[in-house]
C-alpha cells in the first residue's frame, strides 16, 4: 500500500497479482489431480473496440492462471437464435466450466434473454437471476465479479463492516444492485442512490464506505467525503488528454478518506481476477470438489 496526502491507496493491481499467483498454483494442482484445467468460454458478438480489448485481457488472464480459454468471435450479423444455440452447446460441454457473453451485444439481440440462457452453474460473470437470487437469500454461489472484487478490496482495509454506513451511488444490475447485496451480507447498513435520489451530497457525507458506480466523471466531489471513509471508485473515464479518471474527485477525496482506490489500478484489475476465481470455483463444483 502506498501513501497519498492522507488516504492509503487500495491497490487493486497488487492484490490481483497476489490472488492470480495463488490461483495459478491452485489450477496446476487441479490439473495434475483431474487431468484438465478449468475452462472458460468467451463469446463476443460484433466489432466493438472496447469489448475486444476486454476480451483480450480476459484471455491473457486465463493464460497466466493456467485456465483453458475457448474463444468464440461472432459477426455483428449473428442472429439471437444462433447465439442461443452456441450457448446451449457450451452449457453441455464438459470441458467448459464458465460461459461469458461480452456485453454489449448488437441491438437486435436481447441481452436479458442471452444472460438467462447461460447455465447458472457456468455463469462466471454472476449476472444470472439465479445467482443474484442466491446472494439475496444469503447463499452466495457465483457472485458478480466487480462487486465481489470490491469486497476483496474492502477486506484489505481490515475493517469490520458490521453496522457501518455504506452508500452506493449507482443502481445498475452489474454493479450497484449486487454491490448492495454484498454489503448487506457483510453486515453494513446500505443506502443505494440513483438518478431519482434527492440531495446526493447528504447521502455521501454520512458514508463510512462509499462505492461510486454511477458512470459519471467527477460526480462525487472530494469535499463530500466523510473524514476517515473508505472510497471505492468503480467509474472509469478517459479525459481529453488521454488520462483516466473515475466518478470521484480523487485529489480532494484522498485528503479526507482513510482508504481510496485509484483509477486506473483499483477496481479494474479485480474484476477480471474474480472472473478467474469464479471459473475455478465452477470447476470445483462440477467435479464435486469442495470450494
Amino acid at each position: 500500500m502506498t501513501q497519498t496526502t492522507n488516504a492509503r491507496i487500495l491497490d487493486g493491481k497488487a492484490l490481483a497479482d497476489r490472488m492470480r499467483t495463488a490461483m495459478h498454483d491452485d489450477v496446476q494442482a487441479l490439473k495434475n489431480k483431474h487431468g484438465r484445467a478449468p475452462g472458460l468460454a468467451v463469446i463476443i458478438v460484433g466489432d466493438d473496440p472496447a469489448s475486444h480489448v476486454y476480451v483480450k485481457n480476459k484471455k491473457i488472464g486465463c493464460e497466466k492462471a493456467g485456465i483453458t480459454s475457448f474463444s468464440h468471435e461472432l459477426p455483428a450479423s449473428t442472429t439471437q437464435q444462433h447465439l442461443l444455440g452456441l450457448i446451449s452447446e457450451l452449457n453441455h460441454d464438459p470441458l467448459v466450466d464458465g460461459v461469458l457473453v461480452q456485453l454489449p451485444v448488437p441491438d437486435h439481440i436481447d441481452s436479458k434473454v442471452i444472460l438467462q440462457a447461460i447455465d447458472p452453474g457456468k455463469d462466471v460473470d454472476g449476472f444470472h437471476p439465479y445467482n443474484i437470487g442466491c446472494l439475496t437469500v444469503r447463499q452466495p454461489s457465483l457472485r458478480s465479479c466487480t462487486p465481489f472484487g470490491c469486497m476483496k478490496l474492502l477486506e484489505e482495509t481490515g475493517a469490520d463492516l458490521h453496522g457501518k454506513e455504506a452508500v452506493i451511488v449507482g443502481a445498475s444490475n452489474i454493479v450497484g444492485r449486487p454491490m448492495a447485496l454484498e454489503l448487506l451480507l457483510a453486515g453494513a447498513t446500505v443506502t443505494v442512490c440513483h438518478r431519482f435520489t434527492q440531495d446526493l451530497k447528504s447521502h455521501v457525507e454520512r458514508a463510512d464506505i462509499l462505492v461510486a458506480a454511477a458512470g459519471k466523471q467527477g460526480l462525487i466531489q472530494g469535499a463530500w467525503i466523510k473524514p476517515g471513509a473508505t472510497v471505492i471508485d468503480v467509474g472509469i473515464h478517459r479525459r481529453a488528454d488521454g488520462t483516466l479518471t473515475g466518478d470521484v474527485d480523487f485529489a480532494e477525496a484522498s485528503k479526507r478518506a482513510a482508504w481510496i482506490t485509484p483509477v486506473p489500478g483499483g477496481v479494474g484489475p479485480m474484476t477480471i481476477t474474480m472472473l478467474l476465481y469464479n471459473t475455478i470455483l465452477a470447476f470445483r463444483k462440477h467435479i464435486g470438489e469442495p470450494a
